[in-house]
């Protein structure tokens, strides 16, 4: 809308005015969600909508160090048991262990660590 709204007219009938031409002419035909309820709506109000929301969208962990190198070694764990090759899962298992012991080493803040590094052969010795 590049036009200046005209001194006469007031703010209101003038934005409705835009909003009848844009409709009429198919401006708002095919937009994105169209005919779908808003998202949110329905629900008590909740202040970090705005903060989940990116948290969900971003993928990205608010979770303290200790807590997420928890959640990072089971996951692996379990992607490392799937592997086929020996050579593999001790590459994978030597990686997780140097990341295991920076997390231990480094972490100032929130909860201690107890992660332990694995024992690459009692883990082998259950993977065979």
């Amino acid at each position: 809308m590049s036009q200046r709204k005209p001194p006469e007219v007031s703010w209101s009938s003038w934005i409705e005015h835009a909003i009848r031409e844009a409709q009429e002419d198919g401006q708002f035909d095919d937009l994105p969600g169209r005919g779908k309820p808003l998202v949110g709506q329905g629900g008590s109000y909740d202040p970090d909508w705005w903060a989940k929301q990116l948290v969900q969208r971003e993928k990205f962990s608010i979770l303290p160090p200790a807590l997420a190198i928890r959640k990072r070694v089971a996951s692996e764990l379990a992607r490392i048991g799937k592997l086929r090759r020996e050579d593999d899962v001790r590459a994978a298992l030597a990686s997780l262990n140097d990341e295991i012991t920076q997390t231990n080493r480094s972490v100032a803040e929130g909860p201690p660590t107890t992660v332990s590094v694995v024992d690459i052969e009692t883990f082998l010795a259950t993977w065979r």
